[in-house]
């Protein structure tokens, strides 16, 4: 599996003058953009090799080996409450960083296309809407002006909240008499019976 790799070297420090700007990674779900910020990516990787986790939520597509690190993937259709993401040829994982409660944890989110990374000024970001969002209004950071269009400027911290997704594992798990898979997003590998 090749590797296309764009790191935090992308976050170097702004040239002067463009300390109020925010850089954000642009990319396309379900024929929509939205954008996140640089910041807590670490990667970007070609989508396979992705190991299927049985009983599992439906936005939890598998794990993958990350250079001997279990790294569970995220479709975010999916977590959005959307159909399941369809893989084709430029469907990619963004392997993120997220705190929660053991500390941090890297999470992969599954994206129908990576676009550009894209700096959007504070000024060019409106508030996120209290309704008719397609996603959660907790999920939504903002929306940024861009080329004249809006961009959906997601809250990753939100929308992999690994005690929220935690517990939608288990509930899931309730509701369809399963276990032994809740630990694969708590970040530890303990079953239960």
């Amino acid at each position: 599996m090749s590797i296309m790799t764009q790191t935090n070297q992308l976050t170097t420090a702004p040239a002067p003058g463009q300390q109020d700007q925010q850089q954000y990674l642009t990319f396309m779900l379900g024929g929509e953009t939205y954008a996140m910020g640089i910041l807590a990516i670490k990667e970007i990787i070609e989508y396979g090799d992705l190991t299927e986790v049985p009983r599992m939520p439906e936005f939890i597509r598998g794990v993958i080996n990350l250079r001997g690190a279990v790294v569970p993937v995220i479709d975010l259709s999916s977590r959005f409450g959307k159909p399941a993401s369809k893989v084709t040829r430029r469907t990619c994982i963004v392997i993120t960083e997220v705190s929660g409660e053991h500390g941090q944890q890297d999470v992969g989110v599954m994206v129908d296309a990576v676009n550009a990374v894209l700096d959007i000024p504070p000024q060019e970001i409106e508030p996120a809407p209290s309704f008719g969002a397609n996603i959660r209004a907790d999920f939504i950071r903002g929306m940024g002006k861009v080329n004249g269009k809006f961009v959906i400027i997601i809250h990753i911290q939100h929308v992999l909240d690994i005690n929220d997704m935690s517990a939608l594992s288990i509930i899931d798990q309730n509701n369809t008499a399963g276990n032994g898979t809740a630990g694969l997003v708590s970040g530890t590998t303990t079953t239960t019976s």
